[in-house]
């Protein structure tokens, strides 16, 4: 278990200037914790490039990006794309003849699912093909890059690379029960994770979540010992989660949303930055606060955290900005609604008994239960309903912020990181904010 390590104090240092290289290792789709730091990188100067995942065909062939889909995805990253497919994980992969682990899972059913049986030595030959298919991109791209960054430069390595989920119908029905039921619909998330689908499950997030952040510092190693041998420097960070810090009871108190599936994952991420820091190795995980996104969203509830950082804005001296977020937010609400009684809502809610059961650091991530999911999807959907429309909520404009300033903090710790695992909490969030809106 890695130590609770925050970053307490805004980061000064910046050794990225025009001429250095910024490599995103993942695809920008649509807005999300990455966007921040191409805008950093952006504002530096730095020569932007980036990584495709690829695409699959109608027989879920891997192919690279058409020059339609290239351009696209060029215009939004605003630089180069090296176009070979790196599409973490291998639930589609497996020796030629033979059915990949999307296959096996095709005959699983709702009422089947945690008693039917998987061939996990057939499934590690399947993993084994996905890892060397990777592998073997990421020298590609490599040899491509090296010939583009000049001796003595500094070059920024940002892993975007989570998830890990396979595509079959039985797994959104049973999602809908771990995360979003409660009641006679309320399923354990430990049922999924004793099943011999979550364990495959759980193998392919470690495959694209945390392993493929050793193959980058692996398959980038020629690069580094370039530039560190010609006077230049290299860094990596990547985007972790493993609870934040928010204000309970007038103090910052770590807390999390369970059961997130991932944590495991998230945790050997962080092994791959201690073992690459411990080689003399700048690779740095940002653990980072709980946002609505896409991909968030199957999570009711994870946004609930969110809430507090408006008293955060406060507390770190965010001033006039701050009120006007306060305003913003409320003009959200319905007329009867109060953004200090959905604030009080939020405050009751994480000093019940029930929520200090799970704040337990030592055990994360830990399992959900039925009184859980009803006190966290019941409030989720209470404070929701409190809203104008469902599609206008404070959490998104919480979240916009948050991404504002984890850009920055990310940047800048990179050039000088403490550590190489280190928790943004609310508390900087706050802080780099207030820097931001006081110019």
């Amino acid at each position: 278990m890695t130590a609770l390590t925050p970053l307490r104090d805004i980061p000064q240092s910046n050794i990225f200037r025009k001429g250095d290289t910024f490599v995103l290792f993942g695809e920008l789709f649509g807005r999300g914790y990455a966007n921040g730091l191409v805008d950093e990188a952006r504002k530096a100067g730095m020569t932007i490039v980036g990584v495709t995942v690829g695409r699959r065909d109608e027989n879920n062939a891997l192919r690279p990006l058409n020059v339609e889909e290239l351009a696209i995805a060029e215009t939004s990253l605003g630089g180069k794309i090296f176009n070979v497919p790196l599409m973490a994980g291998f639930d589609l992969d497996s020796p030629a003849g033979t059915p990949t682990p999307t296959d096996m899972l095709g005959g699983m059913t709702l009422k089947s699912w945690q008693e039917d049986k998987l061939d996990f030595k057939h499934i590690e030959k399947c993993r084994d093909v996905g890892v060397k298919r990777f592998k073997d991109s990421v020298a590609k791209v490599m040899a491509e890059l090296d010939g583009m960054i000049k001796d003595g430069s500094n070059v920024f390595f940002a892993h975007t690379m989570a998830g890990g989920i396979p595509k079959v119908k039985v797994f959104l029905a049973i999602a809908n029960r771990i995360y979003k039921g409660r009641g006679e619909r309320f399923l354990s998330s430990r049922a999924l994770i004793d099943s011999d689908l979550g364990k495959l499950i759980l193998m392919n997030f470690d495959e694209v979540t945390a392993n493929t952040f050793q193959h980058l510092i692996d398959g980038s190693a020629a690069i580094r010992a370039r530039m560190e041998k010609t006077g230049g420097q290299v860094r990596y960070t990547a985007y972790g989660y493993h609870g934040t810090e928010i204000l309970i009871d007038g103090k910052y108190q770590w807390q999390t949303y369970s059961n997130y599936t991932q944590g495991k994952a998230k945790m050997r991420l962080e092994q791959v930055a201690e073992k690459a820091w411990a080689q003399g190795i700048k690779a740095t995980v940002f653990n980072c606060p709980e946002i609505r996104t896409n991909s968030s969203d199957i999570f009711v509830g994870v946004e609930l955290s969110l809430f507090p950082l408006l008293t955060a804005l406060k507390k770190e001296g965010c001033g006039a900005w701050a009120e006007a977020q306060w305003k913003a937010c409320q003009s959200l609400l319905q007329e009867g609604s109060s953004l200090e009684g959905l604030l009080k809502r939020i405050e009751d809610y994480n000093k019940s008994s029930t929520m200090k059961t799970f704040r337990n650091f030592e055990a994360w991530p830990m399992d959900n239960n039925a009184e859980l999911a009803d006190l966290m999807i019941g409030t989720s959907d209470g404070i929701t309903q409190m809203h104008i429309e469902r599609k206008a909520l404070i959490t998104d404009l919480l979240s916009a912020l948050v991404l504002e300033g984890t850009g920055p903090l990310m940047f800048h710790e990179a050039s000088k990181p403490a550590a190489p695992v280190l928790w943004l909490n609310h508390d900087i969030i706050a802080k780099q904010l207030a820097l931001i809106h006081s110019k």
